[in-house]
């Protein structure tokens, strides 16, 4: 499960690449595949392997706030039945 991700506001993005070149594991992209509202190229938020951290510099950088950065909880680390025991004993 990846433990961040990104919501670009397309019709906010004014595609002046901040973000781009904010991100530490590239994850944001130029595209030419859609225009916004205000007849401009924004940010595409590519990440198939789930690398993105929610580490928010690509929020933090965007004149325009256009980015939502999201984080999901991590799981809390269950202990395997052998290290418990070996703890009790």
């Amino acid at each position: 499960m990846p433990i961040g991700f990104i919501e670009i506001l397309d019709d906010t993005c004014k595609g002046c690449l901040l973000c781009v070149a904010a991100c530490p594991k590239s994850l944001l992209h130029q595209t030419k595949k859609k225009i916004n509202k205000r007849g401009l190229y924004p940010v595409e938020f590519v990440d198939p392997e789930g690398k993105c951290n929610a580490c928010r510099l690509c929020a933090i950088v965007c004149p325009d706030v256009a980015i939502r950065v999201y984080k999901q909880p991590r799981k809390p680390k269950t202990e395997q039945p052998a290290a418990a025991e070996a703890k009790a004993g």
